[in-house]
């Protein structure tokens, strides 16, 4: 069910830590990977998350406060309470001091809300729901790589100022799906559009073509896929199946469809879907040398998920070498008070809420004409400026922040 891998101390001297910052670091740095391994979202996390997590031990060093890191894992299914078990666990008998991933909206919240209980960090790169710097906020949790607010709605605004006006949602029936169509539908609304119709599906359904009829016979001019994983990759085959993407009439657009999915359908058939990327492995040196990195001890480019997991690994760490304790509270506050400098983000920053806020990156699919390499996908259509993409502080939904701007 999990498994554990032990980072031995690299040969070197780690700058020393004042007295008291050693005496209150009694804790071994423990790391759990929390993710899906075997369903419809390994692809995006599982073992490349592991792997990812990894290198970024190895990259800090290996070791702080003269303990080597620790590197738990674990295959949540998809189940919340087998997600909220493990954390429990970790926490209680394994001592993990950090979570990370949380791949599955419902598995997130869980976990976060175990991990304030326990005094322990979560930081969640796989779930979208913006319920989790919402409603569900807690002071002890971070959203690193994405959310609903950012993808959906980047690529709803794009779309819409490019002319889709009627839309119809093919979502996902939990609370990722949901997230992702409400965070569009606010979007289209706002841009002078409205929605015709939505369909919801069960996770990992075994067949989407009574959801694409109804996509067809709705009219709309925009059929948005408010799912992910092997979800959207048989929602988008299903689409071909039955001619939506050469209609002409309709465009399908992906609200959460990552470069795996892309890969693993093929370019002749996803060719000028738009959607919104975190992360994008082409977009400057910095990012195709980290992950020519990872490609080499994987076989694949990373997703954005994968890539915020080892740059959330690594500015957690430096948190604590910089707190001088594994202390929650302060590891929290050195957390947001160090910005996010790396291949992933650029002057990045974790607000109060928890959300780190990074820029994000319009994409649309390549045809298979213009691709040179396998992981040659995207065209960069635009780049969206964090304060952009994510929900402003002004507007949050957080019980214990609400009224605050900045």
């Amino acid at each position: 069910m999990w498994k554990r891998s032990v980072f031995a101390a690299v040969a070197t001297t780690a700058a020393m830590t004042p007295c008291w910052a050693q005496s209150s670091a009694s804790e071994q740095v423990k790391i759990g990977v929390l993710t899906d391994m075997s369903g419809t979202y390994s692809d995006l996390t599982g073992q490349g998350s592991l792997k990812a997590v990894k290198m970024a031990v190895a990259d800090f060093g290996g070791q702080l406060f003269g303990k080597p890191i620790e590197v738990l894992s674990a295959d949540h299914q998809n189940k919340t309470d087998v997600g909220a078990a493990k954390a429990r666990q970790w926490f209680d008998v394994d001592k993990v001091t950090m979570v990370v991933d949380l791949m599955n909206s419902a598995v997130a919240l869980a976990v976060s809300k175990v991990a304030e209980e326990k005094s322990r960090i979560a930081i969640v790169n796989g779930a979208g729901t913006d319920a989790l710097t919402n409603e569900n906020c807690s002071p002890l949790t971070v959203h690193y790589t994405w959310d609903s607010n950012a993808m959906a709605g980047g690529t709803a605004h794009a779309v819409s100022k490019q002319g889709g006006k009627s839309w119809f949602f093919l979502t996902a029936d939990y609370t990722f799906g949901k997230s992702m169509e409400s965070s569009a539908t606010k979007v289209v609304a706002n841009t002078g559009g409205k929605v015709v119709g939505s369909a919801r599906h069960p996770l990992a359904a075994p067949d989407f073509s009574s959801f694409i009829l109804q996509a067809q016979t709705s009219g709309a001019e925009v059929v948005a896929l408010a799912n992910g994983g092997q979800d959207a990759q048989n929602a988008v085959k299903a689409a071909a199946d039955f001619g939506l993407l050469k209609s002409g009439k309709q465009r399908l657009v992906a609200l959460a469809l990552f470069s795996t999915d892309i890969a693993a359908v093929g370019l002749q058939t996803t060719q000028g879907i738009y959607s919104t990327e975190a992360f994008y492995w082409d977009l400057n040196e910095e990012t195709r040398a980290w992950s020519q990195r990872f490609q080499k001890e994987t076989g694949k480019m990373p997703t954005a998920i994968q890539a915020g997991d080892y740059s959330s690994t690594l500015h957690y760490l430096n948190a604590v070498k910089a707190a001088g304790t594994t202390d929650s509270a302060a590891v929290m506050r050195k957390m947001r008070e160090m910005p996010v400098n790396d291949f992933f983000a650029k002057g990045g920053k974790i607000r109060v809420d928890g959300r780190m806020v990074h820029d994000v990156y319009l994409v649309q699919v390549k045809a298979p004409s213009q691709s040179k390499s396998k992981w040659d996908l995207y065209n960069v259509v635009a780049t969206i400026p964090g304060e952009s993409a994510f929900q402003p502080l002004s507007q949050t939904r957080c019980p214990r922040l609400k009224g605050r701007s900045s």
